[in-house]
């Protein structure tokens, strides 16, 4: 268990002036530098999917016996193909999102266009997400107002109070074996993301039943920002008429098995560890510190998902900043950050394993909380001095301040 956890108090302005303003700036050749490569490797990845089934009816130029070894080797092939792609799309995800958040290119028209075409090609309503995101990014770790990954509480699952509650209480709720649990992980990982832009899953409570990110009219977005929404959905027909055209066998074996082999959102704001905040507790500094780095999948995760795991924390404190800064950005606030800099060493998949499985609720009172397992027992928790103050007034976090530093 890591130590009881007391707010950061170090300041903005410290984590600013800490990070040299070059790191800040955008390179319009970088950008597109890193576009034309993941285009690249997804074409080159293409067509050695494509080659597969030549090379095997050749048994491999007659280097590989019929039989077997002919088979095996196909499916080894095939295995790299789906691996090395999901890869590549998740890191052609990461640059559209990058694009969203305007750090591509200077013209804002350019990085749209390009953050449309990425997310397009991924099945992604591109300005639906970057909608909900940008909300995200402004209220991390809220529980009011945060977008993304929002608890669900005690009360969500009908369990008694916390004073009355018993080990047989939580066993109905959460007790699974290992087998559906690794069944539940595969779902979310697989289909979450469509889920929650379908139905709006572990995101703000406070939208009403029915919520999705495909309606302009939804309660999701602004009145300017119709005409974007139903501009994404075009751009969703478009590619699924591309598809259909392609035939079944390209979409399920070239494209949908890569797809859901890479989805990693999930572990940057749920983790055991980190708090979430209600009410005057919460400021944007919080937030921002409130999510974790990951070295996720090693060498391939920082080369394919171009940063966004292993640099999280200074992506949330510099949403301007380009990503290819990131590295460096985020020795630059380690200073400051010192024992609040949030970094899980744990390998991916028990990572994933881990916060599936004790990220499960958090309590309906209380202004800062942590995630509860399936004994109803938190990771973590507040240190004494912090646990009993009772009421945050609102000078102890000036909300606009926070926010004017994102605009």
């Amino acid at each position: 268990m890591k130590k009881p956890f007391s707010p950061p108090n170090f300041t903005l302005k410290e984590i600013h002036d800490a990070v040299p303003k070059d790191l800040l700036k955008k390179s319009s050749t970088k950008a597109t530098m890193y576009i034309l490569r993941d285009v690249i490797l997804t074409v080159l990845l293409y067509y050695f999917a494509y080659s597969i089934t030549p090379w095997t009816e050749t048994n491999f130029g007659g280097y590989i016996a019929p039989g077997w070894h002919t088979k095996a080797l196909k499916s080894a092939l095939w295995i790299t193909y789906w691996w090395f792609q999901g890869l590549v799309g998740a890191g052609i995800f990461c640059l559209g999102h990058d694009a969203g958040h305007q750090t591509l290119y200077s013209n804002n028209l350019v990085n749209n266009a390009v953050g449309f075409v990425l997310h397009s090609y991924l099945l992604i309503p591109y300005f639906a997400w970057r909608a909900t995101h940008h909300a995200h990014h402004k209220n991390t770790g809220s529980m009011e107002r945060d977008e993304n990954y929002v608890p669900y509480t005690r009360s969500s699952f009908k369990l008694p109070v916390e004073k009355e509650a018993t080990r047989t209480d939580y066993a109905e709720i959460f007790e699974e074996t290992p087998i559906y649990t690794l069944f539940r992980m595969f779902v979310m990982q697989a289909f979450g993301w469509w889920i929650y832009l379908m139905q709006n899953t572990m995101g703000s409570p406070s939208y009403p039943s029915g919520t999705n990110h495909f309606n302009p009219n939804s309660l999701l977005f602004r009145p300017e920002q119709r005409r974007s929404i139903a501009l994404s959905n075009v751009g969703l027909v478009v590619m699924a008429s591309i598809f259909f055209y392609l035939g079944a066998d390209f979409f399920l074996n070239y494209y949908l098995i890569p797809y859901i082999v890479i989805m990693f959102t999930f572990l940057h704001h749920s983790d055991p560890t980190i708090p979430h905040y209600r009410k005057g507790a919460w400021s944007f500094l919080r937030g921002a510190a409130a999510t974790v780095d990951r070295p996720l999948l090693g060498w391939m995760g920082r080369f394919f998902f171009h940063n966004i795991s292993h640099d999280h924390v200074a992506h949330h404190f510099f949403l301007r900043a380009p990503f290819y800064n990131g590295p460096k950005i985020t020795e630059a606030i380690k200073s400051v950050l010192k024992e609040d800099y949030n970094y899980d060493s744990t390998p991916s998949f028990y990572a994933l394993y881990r916060s599936f499985t004790q990220c499960l609720f958090v309590e309906d009172d209380g202004d800062i909380i942590f995630y509860k397992n399936k004994d109803g027992v938190a990771a973590r928790v507040l240190a004494e001095s912090v646990a009993q103050e009772t009421e945050y007034s609102d000078g102890n976090v000036n909300m606009s301040e926070n926010h004017a530093k994102i605009a």
